[in-house]
């Protein structure tokens, strides 16, 4: 799958990307071949390979051997939610969490232990070296905040880690070009965190949709989240008494982005709204509701074409144009109730869905006569569960593309990162997506790219 021309502003020198390569072939033995290849041996080979003593009893009707060793970078609030809900999956079992604070690397292995009753579960503080060492580990859970989602992944992916990247999945286009390539290069599975395509009611919406029930589709439209603006904050937050690095290690927690003084809101969540760690308003609830919508479109693959300019501080009603002919329109309300909305209009119908449906709404009661029918012709047709976590785990067992694959998730993140310097440059865009440029602004196309600080870079 091809990516277009990567934008400036992520260089890879040769010597770094050598080094990868061999740090990824020495990991990427997976532990099935290890387990036949020390078997074979007769004896057991020592660090870095790990092998949890819970890993010898737990679910007795999976064999070791074809359980998925998980790791967790960076658990939060969210990510504790999505390792809760992996590791109900009997065939999963986490063994590691690397997180820059203290009392997160604490409470994550609690959670860890509690689950399996045992004290297995290992703490890491540097990404670097839980991935040098970990070799066992088949893939990795990434909850940070937005900063370091692209950075991770393409970090986990060299070390022949699958990778579960919670969303917004990338700060730039360039970033999101770096998944792609580095799963490509790599041969590795990747899911993003856009969890309503493996939900039922957002599945029949889009099902509706490509089945023709709508008839012909023109307009769909996407839910921007109902908090804070597309234009955001440029300064910082005032300098606080840095803690030592175990409690909080302040130059991890900011990665690539640039050097900021240490203040305790920014690891309390109080990140959000600032230039240098977020993607806005659109990139919040965009990176879901965007990639809802091209995926029923059939445009998970490419980004639209021309950007209109609103003049709001949120990107409330820009109307966007793919080179179909397709509209997708940003809203922050008035389309639906709850959250994460979508709504699908053509020339027979429309439906619309959000958090918290118990079913669609669609405009005749006609189109949601085989809504169960459809949801299980579409598991049958693509054999995915609706189950988001679950989907991961199989593909990462079959090597197939999982629902939220690279190539998507770069595609719809263009859209956030597009419509937001659309926002902050105050006029209309035109993007070319098969060379992932602006056409005819060059001052929109440095913002493809953001400077990253070292050694945090792709």
């Amino acid at each position: 799958m091809s990516t277009g021309r990567q934008p400036p502003g992520l260089r890879v020198g040769a010597e770094n990307d050598r080094k990868s390569r061999q740090d990824a072939g020495a990991s990427c033995v997976t532990r099935r071949s290890f387990l036949k290849g020390a078997a074979a041996a007769g004896g057991f080979i020592a660090a870095p390979f790990i092998a949890p003593a819970s890993a010898l009893g737990l679910g007795e009707s999976v064999a070791p051997s074809e359980r998925i060793l998980l790791g967790g970078i960076g658990i939060g609030g969210r990510g504790s939610g999505v390792l809760n809900w992996m590791m109900r999956e009997n065939d999963v079992q986490f063994v590691a969490i690397c997180d820059i604070r203290k009392s997160q690397r604490e409470r994550v292995k609690q959670m860890a232990d509690a689950r399996y009753g045992n004290t297995d579960c290992k703490m890491y503080r540097d990404l670097r070296e839980f991935l040098a060492v970990r070799g066992d580990v088949d893939a990795v859970l990434i909850a940070t905040g937005d900063r370091w989602h692209a950075l991770a992944s393409v970090m986990a992916m060299r070390a022949g880690k699958d990778v579960y990247s919670e969303k917004p999945s990338c700060m730039t286009i360039a970033e999101g070009q770096a998944v792609v390539e580095a799963a490509k290069r790599y041969g590795r599975i990747y899911q993003t965190g856009t969890q309503r395509l493996s939900e039922a009611n957002f599945t029949f919406a889009n099902e509706l949709l490509r089945l023709g029930r709508l008839g012909e589709v023109h307009t769909v439209r996407a839910h921007l989240a109902p908090w804070d603006a597309a234009e955001m904050r440029h300064d910082w937050l005032p300098a606080e008494p840095e803690p030592g690095p175990d409690e909080v290690d302040w130059d991890a927690w900011l990665g690539p982005c640039p050097w900021r003084p240490y203040n305790s809101a920014y690891v309390r969540g109080g990140w959000r709204g600032f230039y240098d760690f977020h993607t806005s308003c659109i990139g919040e609830w965009g990176a879901h509701t965007f990639a809802q919508c091209q995926v029923a479109i059939g445009a998970a693959d490419t980004s639209p074409v021309e950007y209109k300019y609103v003049n709001n501080p949120t990107g409330d009603g820009m109307e966007t144009r793919f080179a179909s002919g397709m509209k997708m329109i940003f809203h922050r309300e008035g389309w639906w109730h709850g959250s994460c909305g979508v709504r699908y209009e053509g020339t027979e119908g429309w439906v619309s869905i959000a958090d918290g449906y118990n079913k669609p709404e669609v405009s005749s009661p006609a189109l949601m006569e085989d809504f169960d029918k459809i949801v299980r012709e579409y598991t049958e047709r693509t054999g995915r569960p609706m189950n988001h976590v679950r989907n991961l785990f199989d593909c990462i067992k079959t090597r197939q593309q999982t629902v939220s694959n690279p190539e998507m998730m770069y595609r719809t993140m263009t859209t956030v990162h597009a419509a937001n310097i659309c926002m902050w440059l105050k006029r209309d865009m035109k993007f070319d997506p098969a060379k992932a440029e602006f056409v005819g602004d060059a001052e929109a196309n440095r913002l493809r790219s953001r400077a990253m600080r070292a050694p945090w870079m792709v």
